[in-house]
């Protein structure tokens, strides 16, 4: 055991909430797996192809979304099989045991859709995950945030906020239904005024709710990096869109006001162009490396990365004090672009987080400051290899 880790196993107390039980059915490469976990950081190693980062996907279903690939539903079916996958863990919350249930609907195996029960009872929707289990995840995908288009950076920082407001997923998907029927009724050409106030209605009380959310976690990740360590850059956030912009000169009723009156002026251009040109769908979430007073998507590709994992990081760290859902960490490919000191740091706050984190990698001495701390599941052999 290496000189950090046998302090930390002793003066930090271990988890108690996270996946204990994790079972898989036609998902991807899997046909049938089943493992039983501690709630320990999870490391798990094998080659390239051996299906580490289809059991971060799996897990990435345990909240409301499309997983952590974005993929369609259909597409996460093992390939050959005519069997809808199913994932379906068993989790810990203190001495609380929470089993849920998620995959597609055998009835309806050609949707897109998914089906969802917890503790034996279907959901309504599964926006309802989001008041059991938060989650966010880095991968090697997400390398690119900061130079792609900014729905990418809606959609992760959304998931954060997942985590401390159960109610943002439905208003998200409210506001989207809303959308979509309006720009529907506007290329139609139906312009009925009630039906439109109507629609307007939801956008407004939907989008304003649905910002102020977002920028009251931006300003508690803003906190939280402040005070981190300096071994990776840290970035300074701003949350821009209309909703924002308003948000800092007036109230709430007054920018619900304001906002009725820019989406009814709005209706003829947004007819044109076939969407809605203003609401919380267009804002965008910068980040500024203050060191060199530049933006992350000017900075270094290396000083992105380090920049992403501080906000991955401090995102964790908020999510491990909530008291509310069961929060995991999910790290794919990570470590393997850290040099001793920044991967010493980073396994250092892992074990500081008592939150339950997973890991991959194809080569196991990298996590060798772990040992004692988690738990190795090697899935060239598919079985559990070491655990503390």
């Amino acid at each position: 055991m290496t000189p950090l880790a046998q302090p930390l196993i002793n003066a930090i107390t271990a988890p108690t909430r996270g996946v204990e039980r994790l079972n898989l059915s036609h998902f991807r490469c899997y046909e049938i797996f089943s493992v039983s976990l501690d709630l320990t950081p999870v490391v798990l190693t094998g080659p390239n192809g051996a299906g580490k980062t289809n059991l971060l996907e799996a897990l990435s279903f345990l909240i409301p979304g499309r997983g952590l690939r974005r993929a369609r539903l259909s597409d996460v079916k093992q390939q050959g099989s005519d069997a809808p996958w199913v994932v379906s863990a068993q989790l810990k919350d203190e001495e609380t045991k929470i089993q849920i249930g998620t995959g597609l609907d055998p009835d309806r195996p050609e949707s897109e859709k998914r089906l969802t029960k917890i503790n034996g009872e279907k959901a309504k929707n599964q926006s309802s995950l989001a008041e059991w289990v938060s989650m966010v995840w880095l991968t090697p995908q997400m390398d690119r945030l900061f130079l792609e288009g900014a729905q990418g950076r809606r959609k992760f920082l959304d998931r954060i906020v997942y985590g401390f407001d159960a109610a943002h997923a439905q208003r998200l998907s409210r506001y989207e239904k809303a959308l979509k029927e309006r720009t529907l009724l506007l290329k139609q050409g139906r312009m009925d005024p009630h039906w439109l106030e109507g629609l307007e209605e939801t956008l407004v009380n939907d989008g304003i709710a649905i910002t102020v959310a977002r920028r009251e976690v931006v300003g508690q990740l803003l906190m939280v990096l402040r005070q981190q360590e300096a071994t990776f850059p840290r970035a300074e956030l701003e949350l821009k869109g209309d909703i924002e912009t308003l948000l800092e000169a007036h109230s709430i009723y007054e920018c619900e006001e304001k906002m009725r009156t820019l989406l009814a002026q709005s209706r003829d251009q947004d007819r044109l162009i076939g969407r809605c040109s203003r609401g919380p769908h267009k804002s965008d979430l910068f980040a500024i490396y203050p060191e060199k007073n530049q933006a992350a998507a000017l900075c270094s590709t290396g000083e992105q990365k380090a920049m992403l994992l501080s906000i991955v990081m401090a995102s964790a760290t908020l999510l491990s004090v909530r008291t509310g859902a069961i929060p995991l960490l999910l790290l794919d490919e990570v470590v393997a672009h850290l040099d001793k000191r920044r991967r010493t740091a980073l396994f250092d706050a892992i074990i500081k987080l008592k939150m339950q984190t997973w890991l991959t990698g194809t080569d196991v001495s990298l996590f060798e400051e772990l040992q004692g701390n988690a738990q190795f599941l090697s899935l060239k052999e598919a079985r559990l290899v070491s655990k503390t």
